[in-house]
């Protein structure tokens, strides 16, 4: 157990859980007035934000004077465009815009600020995994962590809501074949605890190769029932916050932590983000972490 007086924790949210239609002043600003230390992108599958990509010079500029007056930071992107273009997919026209995502994207990030960008872990998501399906992601991902170390930024892996890389070891059997500082893990809480049986056994297999942290709460999958990940209120399903927050403390973890979450269907999206940076808080105080 790491003795040493933790640090304040540095809690960011999710872009898509900020009220909708905002643009990124408006965002950082209900970011911060909700007591968040930073915002996380989201560049997904949509049209939208899958746009984000081709930012002119003047966009890019704008966004890093909306940053730098919001006194927020902008540190992270959820690039979960991959999700449609996979790396794995049997479509060579799939996997050559799944590249031009990535390299696209880490341009973008060493741009504007962006220090670490996260992937999706599926090897397809839209058609059947093969073994080849899983082979071609594998030389998709190796190429990935090349262009990354080129452009200085962080790529982690997601730890995600299927069996594919539901597992920091799962994560594992990829970055032992792919030793690089700049290929990290993203372990989101919420779709470990579905999956693993020991959390903090797996927690301790990233000691000192965690990114960040991604917070949510998830039902695990069953007889009959195939999990829910999305949109599970704090404290209504399977993670235990406190113990794995003391799993996190005791290996030393003094990185950022994110919370993910939508509010879409939401009357009141600022006082339901407020409300669960408290919550999550007061677990942090139970584990030991603030």
């Amino acid at each position: 157990m790491d003795e040493r007086l933790p640090l304040p924790p540095r809690i960011g949210i999710y872009e898509k859980a900020l009220p909708a239609g905002l643009d990124w002043p408006g965002m950082l600003r209900a970011a911060r007035e909700a007591g968040y230390d930073y915002v996380e992108m989201s560049v997904d599958e949509t049209d939208a934000r899958l746009a984000r990509l081709e930012w002119s010079a003047g966009e890019r500029a704008a966004f890093r004077e909306a940053v730098a007056d919001s006194g927020l930071r902008v540190p992270s992107m959820c690039l979960s465009g991959h999700r449609l273009y996979p790396f794995g997919s049997a479509d060579p026209a799939v996997r050559e815009r799944s590249r031009d995502i990535m390299v696209r994207a880490l341009d973008l990030a060493a741009d504007v600020g962006i220090r670490t960008i996260q992937l999706a872990g599926y090897d397809v998501y839209y058609e059947p995994s093969t073994p080849e399906s899983r082979e071609r992601y594998r030389e998709g991902l190796a190429e990935a962590v090349e262009l990354a170390e080129r452009a200085q930024v962080c790529v982690a892996m997601e730890i995600m809501d299927t069996p594919f890389m539901g597992t920091v070891s799962r994560w594992l059997e990829f970055a032992e074949k792919l030793p690089s500082a700049w290929f990290q893990v993203y372990p989101d809480i919420g779709n470990l605890s579905a999956w693993a049986e020991d959390v903090p056994g797996e927690l301790a297999k990233a000691k000192g190769r965690i990114a960040a942290v991604h917070l949510k709460d998830t039902l695990k999958p069953r007889p009959g029932f195939p999990g829910r990940f999305r949109e599970v209120p704090f404290g209504t399903g399977c993670v235990d916050f406190p113990g794995a927050f003391r799993a996190l403390r005791s290996i030393g973890y003094r990185g950022s932590y994110l919370i993910e979450m939508w509010t879409h269907q939401s009357p009141d999206p600022a006082a339901e983000i407020r409300a669960a940076r408290e919550w999550i808080l007061g677990r942090m105080r139970e584990g030991g972490v603030a």
